[in-house]
């Protein structure tokens, strides 16, 4: 049986080669918009696949996590989540790269669903919190994939070879860590959606996640048309490499900041951050001013995610994944509603005001929080 620092390694080296391949495919958006001849509103609606096709494999991924042992279906959606990647990369048509957007983001659903999983699973055999470094790995690899696809633009490297060898890079890496998983993690209870009334703690937690995703979404998709069309900066990748750069770093040392601060006033201290720092890069969208702004953005999107599925995971009513599951769910309406909506925004006004929708849900994580802790943790579970 593998040891469990061992286990993290191997669960951390997949959460780092997927945020590779997540943030080479989101700063490739503006070659593809461009490639295209698409204006912001056809973005949007090209965008909205993403969310969609994650709808569509809610119940089937939901099935899977819990019904088999959650590397299964890890393993089965990274390959196919690869194929889709390379489709992406070689759609020379609109009909093939609609069909290779929307199969990226059916087996994401999938991949991410059983990959927290096993992050989750294994957390609660570590007194400190160690969900945050996970995610800080994977806004690790986000950088990684940012600055790499910086350094191939300016190479003029087409997205064709790209995003080829960032398929076969993230097959090498998770085949490798497959046998080292987490195994036998089915759960023998919770594993039911239970149809009715939203349970409360988990309808809070999935407010969080709904608005944390509407920012976290809306930066992945619109960062580097931000700074290629309103900063005006020919390297467009500057602001999604800065935003991805400040969360995995604040990731990382999440876990130091909640023991001193606890999660309450972490989440508040996330939602000043995002409200401050989309503000700046909107009223003055300079260079200087926007890298400022959007590393506040990352600071403040951190920890929220990490947090959220932490608590997710001491849900007295669900298995862990099916928790995560439901969570989920409102992560993807998040995505569903936030980018394509700025898409739109931007079309009957601009781009600038229609970040204004990324400040105002970055806002609400506050008082959303702040009524959950009152309402259904202990203070002395803060930390």
């Amino acid at each position: 049986m593998a040891s469990i620092n061992k286990q993290r390694s191997f669960i951390g080296l997949i959460f780092f080669i997927i945020g590779v391949s997540f943030a080479s495919w989101a700063s490739r958006i503006p070659n593809i918009k461009a490639n295209f001849n698409l204006n912001d509103a056809e973005l949007g609606s090209l965008l909205i696949l993403m969310p969609i096709s994650s709808f569509i494999s809610l119940p089937f991924s939901g099935w899977l996590v819990s019904k088999f042992n959650s590397r299964k279906p890890l393993i089965i959606s990274v390959i196919v989540n690869a194929f889709s990647l390379i489709l992406i990369g070689n759609s020379h048509s609109l009909p093939l790269l609609l069909l290779g957007i929307s199969l990226f983001a059916f087996t994401t659903r999938t991949l991410n669903l059983s990959l927290n999983t096993q992050g989750v699973n294994l957390q609660k055999q570590f007194d400190k919190n160690i969900l945050g470094t996970f995610h800080g790995l994977w806004s690790a690899g986000g950088i990684v994939g940012a600055a790499l696809t910086t350094l191939l633009l300016n190479y003029n490297i087409q997205i064709e070879l790209h995003l080829f060898a960032i398929a076969l890079l993230v097959i090498a890496c998770c085949g490798f860590a497959y046998p080292h998983l987490i195994k036998n993690d089915k759960p023998e209870s919770g594993n039911k959606l239970i149809v009715g009334k939203p349970d409360p703690y988990i309808f809070n937690l999935g407010l969080i996640a709904f608005c944390a995703a509407v920012c976290e979404g809306g930066m992945f998709d619109w960062s580097g048309i931000y700074f290629k069309e309103v900063i005006d900066t020919p390297i467009f990748t500057y602001g999604y490499l800065t935003f991805m750069t400040f969360m995995a770093a604040f990731r990382f040392l999440s876990g130091s900041i909640i023991a001193k601060i606890g999660m309450k006033n972490n989440y508040m201290l996330s939602a000043f951050c995002i409200l401050t720092g989309i503000s700046l890069a909107v009223v003055f969208p300079n260079i200087y001013c926007g890298l400022i702004g959007f590393a506040l953005i990352g600071i403040g999107t951190a920890s929220v995610v990490p947090m959220t599925y932490a608590l997710a995971g001491k849900s007295k009513k669900y298995s862990s994944g099916m928790a995560l599951s439901i969570i989920t769910t409102y992560t993807i309406s998040g995505m569903l509603i936030g980018p394509p909506l700025i898409g739109y925004i931007s079309h009957a006004f601009n781009l600038r005001v229609s970040f204004i929708l990324f400040a105002v849900a970055g806002f609400m994580i506050y008082p959303i929080s702040q009524l959950l802790f009152k309402r259904f943790i202990h203070p002395q579970e803060n930390n």
